[in-house]
């Protein structure tokens, strides 16, 4: 646990949260932020700040997680789609230092834009982007 970290404390049961679910290792609750009903914060109970330090049996705990609460969203909320974010790193938009995913039910006409429209100006880069990704540059 990290001392001054807000979602360690709800997990500990310190700060009281909407919980949906949890098991021994995650949890999920209500984001007190949410963009939609039913906006939902998944989560490790033991500390890790980012996708940068976690070890991948924690991701895929996360991914069974988010599975799960999709499945959920689906049947309660009736929802059509679900939208999986997580941003790792100030960079990236990350606020609260303990990894997390939002969890976003969607409808056919809900008005919610979350990706980018349009073509991008990099297109043109692919080829030279992979190769660096690999070490080839």
């Amino acid at each position: 646990m990290a001392e001054d970290c807000i979602f360690c404390k709800i997990a500990n049961g310190e700060i009281p949260c909407n919980k949906i679910w949890e098991d021994e290792n995650y949890l999920a609750f209500l984001s007190i932020d949410p963009i939609c009903d039913g906006h939902t914060i998944v989560i490790p109970k033991k500390h890790y700040e980012n996708m940068f330090d976690v070890s991948e049996s924690v991701i895929a705990g996360l991914n069974k997680s988010c599975k799960r609460i999709s499945l959920m969203l689906k049947d309660k909320l009736n929802a059509e789609g679900i939208n999986i974010l997580n941003n790792s790193g100030v960079a990236a938009g990350q606020e609260v230092m303990h990894i997390h995913f939002h969890v976003f039910p969607r409808y056919k006409e809900d008005k919610l834009k979350l990706w980018f429209l349009g073509a991008s100006e990099n297109f043109s880069k692919l080829d030279e982007v992979a190769e660096k990704i690999r070490g080839e540059k």
